[in-house]
């Protein structure tokens, strides 16, 4: 681990940017403060973004995926093969988040990080890191090596997006069994009891969430003493190679200065490790939603952060963080286009 780019700093903000768009906020023709979270956001971009008047036109989206060996413990309602199968689903538009995609006119990026079975799909990019990851209930996740290989395979997709002049980046994830990669993950983070944030994933019923906690109990239990306190232990002994994706991205994200969409549970359990191991990058994180899964309402008060939108949605993919794109787009035509009270000739209140 010599080269430990992720822990190179973010790109500075840039506060006089962001004053001055937070100037312009006040001189628009509305009481202030009025649009509530749409002028945090479009403030927030400004300085993100260097420029008083941000514009989010150009959106990437990057869906990680991969496999898990944890499946062998029960703790799915869908059968491993349904990952590579969305792979090809993905690709061929039929998925939430190609149509999303396509109704933004954003790019989409399909990588496949390791699945049991090798697949070879045109217009998936296949990094090979493993198939899929070991049983964490019974081993480390995946080897040092894997773990860099897919933190790096996160920031290329971003290296993409940056060439292609990408203003917003949206990861998304794909890997059936990975909720409760996450929820291990996020227990380790947060110091937190099972029972407190796992939950039905692709759809388990009471039972099934019962078993899939106590298999969780059983991992935490058996990697405590390696991960304790070290947020990339944590990863590599309970994580997933789409989730470390997940985090290499929003951290070349802020280190190339392109502002993040964070989608539900499992891209913000990524968003608290990028930020555990990176402080610098947390400026550089926006949340898309709340989502329905009960660990995500944990997290996000851990990182202060405030979702745009509430919809109960548990389906992942990105899904939605790109639901919540154009909310972000209106906020910056909001602040672009708004009038002024003095062009509008209209009394501002008094001082």
């Amino acid at each position: 681990m010599n080269d430990s780019w992720w822990l190179k700093p973010a790109q500075a903000l840039n506060v006089p940017m962001r004053e001055a768009a937070l100037a312009r906020q006040q001189q628009l023709t509305k009481p202030t403060g009025s649009l509530g979270q749409l002028e945090r956001v479009a403030v927030q971009l400004a300085g993100l973004q260097g420029r008083e008047k941000p514009a989010v036109d150009k959106c990437w989206i990057a869906i990680f995926a991969g496999d898990h060996g944890v499946v062998a413990e029960g703790v799915s309602a869908y059968p491993q093969e349904v990952t590579g199968q969305m792979l090809h689903n993905f690709i061929m538009g039929g998925a939430a988040i190609s149509v999303l995609a396509k109704q933004l006119s954003a790019q989409l990026d399909v990588v496949d990080l390791g699945t049991v079975s090798p697949l070879n799909l045109p217009g998936v990019r296949h990094l090979n890191i493993g198939a899929g990851t070991a049983n964490f209930a019974q081993g480390p996740a995946m080897t040092v090596e894997q773990g860099l290989l897919a933190l790096a395979g996160g920031r290329d997709s971003v290296l993409r997006a940056k060439a292609a002049g990408s203003e917003l980046f949206i990861g998304g994830e794909m890997g059936i069994g990975n909720t409760a990669s996450a929820s291990a993950v996020a227990c380790s983070l947060l110091e937190c009891a099972a029972p407190l944030l796992v939950g039905p994933g692709t759809g388990l019923n009471a039972e099934g969430i019962r078993h899939k906690t106590a298999v969780i109990e059983r991992a935490l239990a058996l990697h405590a003493e390696q991960a304790a306190g070290d947020p990339l232990q944590s990863l590599l002994c309970m994580g997933g190679f789409e989730i470390a994706a997940l985090v290499g991205a929003y951290l070349a994200c802020a280190q190339e200065g392109i502002a993040a969409l964070v989608d539900g549970f499992i891209c913000s359990v990524a968003a608290l490790l990028a930020v555990r191991l990176n402080p610098s990058c947390r400026e550089w994180l926006l949340f898309g939603h709340r989502g329905a899964e009960p660990g995500h309402r944990h997290l996000l008060e851990t990182l202060q952060a405030e979702p745009l939108i509430d919809l109960g949605l548990r389906l992942g993919e990105g899904s939605g963080a790109a639901l919540a794109v154009p909310l972000v787009q209106m906020a910056c035509a909001l602040h672009n286009n708004m009038a002024t009270f003095a062009e509008a000739a209209v009394a501002d209140r008094p001082a």
